[in-house]
């Protein structure tokens, strides 16, 4: 499904069309993988070929209809509200596009509320798990250029300092990890945030506790990656177009 989606998104930066060899070098694929994944994508809709290059078909583009784009939501809003009851924690989704940081959905209970945004998220990226966690999946040059627009700045006593130092933290950052922070972002809150990589899409889920709580974060967050685990492929496509 991964494969497939890199896939997808190739072809879909390609308006006048794009050869298989030059889609497999792009996506990282063997020839051969991707010569059967083209065709299983023609097959089912996603793409057409015409005079040997691939374009997107109509399935893939009914897909990024409006209609498509809320169903797509509701399927990943869906999954949040269950997790959020399963674990009895708020959940948060989001991603990193155009360089900027998107929370694209929350879900929480008044028992159990939701992290408020006292700081723009999209300028603190450095000081919470769900900023942490999308940065740590960019190159060393994206990361930098997102310093450049919005520089590290204390935002609480524990906050990282400096970009110097934020950046070597992501480098010690195991890769597919949950990334854990303890009021970097707002006194008293704990949180931990799970990559999810599909395609060239860059996204995380997290989830928050208060700080008395926070015995029970590492273990939510591996409750967390599991659940994820388990629905990633009927969510990739809501994720990943």
């Amino acid at each position: 499904m991964q494969r497939a989606m890199r896939l997808l998104e190739c072809v879909a930066g390609h308006e006048h069309g794009a050869p298989a060899k030059q889609l497999a070098r792009e996506a990282g694929l063997a020839l051969p993988t991707t010569y059967h994944l083209l065709r299983t994508l023609v097959h089912e809709g996603y793409l057409r070929r015409d005079s040997g290059l691939f374009f997107l078909g109509e399935a893939a583009e009914r897909l990024s209809s409006r209609g498509a784009q809320e169903k797509r939501r509701s399927t990943i809003v869906d999954a949040l509200d269950q997790w959020r009851d399963v674990i009895g924690v708020p959940v948060y989704y989001a991603i990193y596009r155009d360089g900027e940081i998107e929370i694209m959905c929350v879900s929480d209970t008044p028992g159990n509320p939701a992290v408020e945004e006292w700081a723009d998220f999209r300028e603190t990226g450095h000081a919470h798990a769900i900023g942490q966690c999308l940065l740590s999946q960019l190159d060393e040059d994206t990361r930098r250029a997102h310093l450049d627009r919005y520089p590290v700045q204390s935002i609480t006593p524990y906050t990282v300092r400096d970009d110097r130092a934020f950046l070597q933290r992501l480098d010690r950052t195991a890769r597919m990890q949950p990334v854990i922070e303890r009021q970097e972002y707002a006194l008293g809150t704990v949180c931990a945030a799970i990559p999810i990589t599909l395609g060239t899409t860059v996204a995380t889920m997290a989830i928050s506790l208060p700080g008395h709580q926070a015995d029970r974060l590492l273990p939510a967050a591996r409750q967390l990656q599991r659940e994820i685990g388990r629905l990633l492929g009927s969510l990739a496509l809501s994720i990943s177009i």
